[in-house]
């Protein structure tokens, strides 16, 4: 192994950092250099399993199996993190025949480790361990080994993992990364699994992801009467009720509306929804995008947008507070 970071109290905290990082990127070029036909073998295999991925780590390798888990899982490739003690205290009843375990240990003689991989060897998944050490006991034990080797580790005392961690999380990337292209996953398919990602990830999500489907949606028959008109609106508390004959879209009564035609002292208890409405209101088919339907809300002053399908047949609705994230994201299936 190489020498580790100089340790030297005056020397400046850049230069430090410099050669921390030099360290790591020096980690990571050992581990591509050795990587060979194995990895291609753990995609592939990873690719056609028929159940999940069993992550486990202890220590900071658990820390990094913790990421390593939600990366695959963010990016299509169902995976959990299974902590090696719970697991041999009750938690390996989720482990199935179908699943497979990628077991991270820089020393690969991690006695949590090794004992989970033991047990679950016994009962028929898959093993991958990702591990410094190709003759360790966790690299005996498992199908297949993604040498980790780091050179030397950035601390100056060549103990605390810090460039092998960041080898396991980079090798731990790229199953998923490899993973994630082979499967064609899309940036559709990324938004759909992070509903709670920034606003300009949301907007490019298609209107009929997000909007509020019937039967739940604010709306009444043209024959409705203006009790049964307030009745719908106030249930929804959006402000509005569209006025529907069938599939068909005849238009909307706002809360605006019904102040002006009180206003206007005409018989307006009398009226029905037909004589309330405003005929043909904006829509926006279930296509566009969300941005799509915020521009014309923004442009035209209003919070919400009734949504035509492909047969301008009434869909649903699409709310502002939906939009920026301050009301319930719907995903349909």
């Amino acid at each position: 192994m190489q020498s580790p970071l100089i340790c030297d109290a005056h020397l400046p905290a850049l230069e430090i950092a410099r050669q921390v990082l030099q360290i790591e990127i020096e980690g990571i070029q050992s581990v591509m250099g050795r990587l060979n036909e194995k990895f291609d073998e753990c995609v592939d295999h990873l690719y056609y399993l028929r159940g999940r991925i069993i992550i486990t780590g202890v220590g900071k390798s658990g820390l990094m199996a913790r990421k390593i888990a939600a990366t695959l899982t963010r990016t299509g490739t169902p995976a959990i993190f299974v902590h090696p003690v719970e697991g041999l205290h009750g938690d390996l009843g989720i482990v199935t025949r179908d699943d497979a375990l990628v077991a991270l240990s820089n020393s690969g003689e991690t006695p949590e480790i090794t004992s989970l991989a033991a047990t679950i060897k016994k009962r028929g998944p898959l093993i991958i361990a990702i591990t410094g050490v190709a003759s360790s006991a966790l690299a005996r034990m498992a199908d297949l080994v993604l040498d980790c080797r780091v050179p030397r580790e950035a601390c100056p005392l060549n103990m605390a993992p810090t460039a092998s961690t960041t080898a396991a999380l980079s090798l731990g990337d790229s199953l998923a990364v490899a993973l994630m292209v082979k499967r064609g996953f899309r940036k559709e398919d990324f938004l759909r699994h992070h509903p709670a990602g920034s606003l300009g990830e949301r907007l490019n999500l298609k209107v009929r992801d997000i909007m509020l489907r019937r039967p739940v949606i604010p709306e009444v028959g043209e024959n409705a009467s203006l009790q049964e008109v307030i009745g719908c609106i106030n249930r929804q508390n959006l402000g509005f009720a569209l006025v529907t004959r069938g599939d068909q879209l005849m238009g909307i009564i706002t809360d605006g509306d019904l102040r002006r035609f009180l206003a206007t002292g005409d018989r307006i208890y009398e009226s029905r929804a037909e004589a309330l409405m405003t005929a043909s209101p904006l829509t926006i088919r279930d296509d566009r995008t969300a941005a799509e339907a915020l521009e014309i809300m923004e442009r035209k002053l209003i919070t919400a947008l009734a949504v035509l399908d492909e047969k301008q047949k009434l869909a649903g609705i699409i709310h502002l507070h939906d939009l920026l994230g301050k009301g319930e994201i719907r995903f349909t299936p």
